[in-house]
């Protein structure tokens, strides 16, 4: 009881204190909160501007005559750059168009800009750079590149690699006494987080914007073939390319690199690529001026709900194999169409995306673990990663989801394997995909073949019919489409 009453005492003189305490102590405590949070965005900007760069491009362009026409600010305002054709496109409100011309195209000069931030600096006897990372799109095709920094300076730079997949690129000027970012680890950036974007919005130098990490692992948006990208509500908008999203360290943890749009403006959606992808990119751009890429020789697809039931899997836990390639590491170790993919190199695999930047970012020629899931049951296979080359080049299949079958199927006669680039005898081709069916709804089109149902090949039409019968009880069937040289499975439910 004594106890209690000691609480109870205590906590009544405490409020006692809270009441009397003044209306204006507590804004006071308010305001000197939001003070302590500006100074640490200007220690940011003091510790990183002095790195970061306005890089302004010029290249060959093809135009119409020249009709009188010109915009009020001069040909060097940003509304002409390709960049902001980048992010807002063709028709962005309230800019003039030029007039109509039937006169004959000629050869002028373009002016584009981004931003970029230094990254390295080598300095010695014989060798007296600075490198500054920037994205892949605001220096490809330049003929000339100059770099103004945030205290007057000015340089012609050079391209010193470019990565149009990753839209990572380095460029180079002579000069060792510019000071370097800090790079920082983007792995532990959390959601919510404080993040600073410093750049040159439509030519306007060294403009800071501050947000928070939206999301994290943003893949298949179509932006770049290697995505990875971080999502931040700090507005981004052209000119602002290449520059470095900063956390409230003063370490730069992204490139800032595109923004999401339907009005025509900023709308809190931006991207930027995670500086641990870009770093290594950068370092290699810097050794030997290209990327090398690892390779497994496997085409991948997402599990959805209708593909993990079908193949004895938990959706979000692993990824389909739908098509090995001939000879292929994947191949040589072992992997077959229908695997699914559950860990690489100990770790678990849930995105197609992320998968890729991995194997990606593998040397080629390590022997690397993959677990897979197969009839059920887990194996591990071990696989030494290949290099990856143009010819090799081959894009993830992307997701068909699949709703409620509405299909005409024909034999595949020699003439029509030849035409859809099949072998006769290995499945039937869609002649018919009735509209609002499920199959429609799936994504099916018409000359596709059908190589497989219930992972049973099928040989003629009369083999598909029978098959698809047979899987009328579960009311559900699994196809495994061919198009050209693209596999890809599709569950049906109905």
């Amino acid at each position: 009881m004594k106890t209690n009453s000691m609480l109870r005492l205590l906590l009544l003189s405490f409020l006692s204190i809270f009441i009397a305490l003044p209306a204006h102590a507590i804004e006071d405590s308010g305001v000197k909160n939001l003070r302590q949070t500006g100074k640490a965005f200007a220690a940011v900007a003091r510790e990183v501007s002095p790195s970061v760069v306005f890089i302004q491009v010029e290249a060959k362009a093809s135009g119409r005559a020249i009709t009188g026409f010109q915009l009020p600010f001069g040909n060097e305002w940003p509304f002409e750059d390709d960049l902001f054709k980048r992010f807002f496109g063709d028709k962005f409100p309230g800019i003039p168009r030029e007039p109509r011309s039937d006169k004959p195209r000629h050869e002028n000069r373009a002016i584009g800009q981004g931003s970029g931030f230094v990254c390295s600096v080598k300095d010695g006897f014989l060798s007296e750079k600075t490198y500054i990372l920037t994205n892949n799109h605001v220096v490809e095709n330049a003929d000339k590149i100059r770099v103004q920094f945030q205290d007057g300076s000015e340089y012609e730079a050079k391209i010193t690699g470019c990565d149009p997949q990753s839209d990572v690129a380095v460029i180079e000027i002579k000069n060792s006494n510019k000071p370097t970012v800090k790079l920082g680890d983007s792995s532990e950036l959390e959601v919510g987080e404080w993040v600073v974007a410093i750049g040159n919005p439509f030519g306007l130098n060294h403009t800071l914007t501050v947000g928070v990490v939206s999301a994290k692992g943003r893949t298949s948006i179509g932006i770049n073939d290697y995505e990875d990208f971080i999502q931040t509500d700090a507005a981004i908008n052209p000119g602002n390319s290449g520059g470095p999203l900063v956390n409230l360290d003063g370490e730069v943890v992204g490139i800032n690199t595109a923004i999401f749009s339907r009005s025509g403006g900023y709308m809190g959606v931006g991207f930027a690529i995670p500086i641990n992808l870009a770093r290594d990119i950068a370092n290699q751009l810097i050794d030997t001026g290209e990327v090398t890429r690892g390779y497994l020789g496997i085409m991948i697809q997402p599990l959805t709900a209708d593909l993990a039931k079908s193949f004895g899997a938990d959706q979000g836990k692993g990824i389909l194999i739908s098509q090995v390639t001939d000879d292929s590491p994947a191949e040589k170790a072992g992997l077959k169409q229908g695997d699914v993919i559950v860990a690489y190199r100990g770790e678990p695999v849930t995105d197609v995306g992320t998968f890729r930047n991995k194997v990606a970012l593998t040397r080629p020629g390590s022997r690397e673990e993959l677990t897979i899931l197969r009839d059920g049951k887990q194996k591990t296979l071990n696989v030494t990663i290949g290099k990856l080359t143009e010819d090799k080049l081959i894009a993830p299949s992307p997701a068909q989801s699949a709703e409620n079958l509405g299909l005409t199927v024909q034999t595949l006669t020699p003439e029509l394997a030849e035409q859809f680039d099949a072998k006769e005898g290995n499945g039937v081709v869609i002649t018919e995909v009735k509209p609002d069916s499920i199959a429609a709804m799936a994504g099916i089109n018409t000359g596709t073949v059908i190589v497989q149902v219930d992972r049973k090949p099928v040989k003629n039409a009369a083999e598909f019919k029978r098959a698809v019968e047979k899987s009328s009880g579960d009311r559900s069937v699994l196809l495994l489409l061919k198009r050209g040289n693209i596999s890809q499975y599709v569950a049906l439910s109905w």
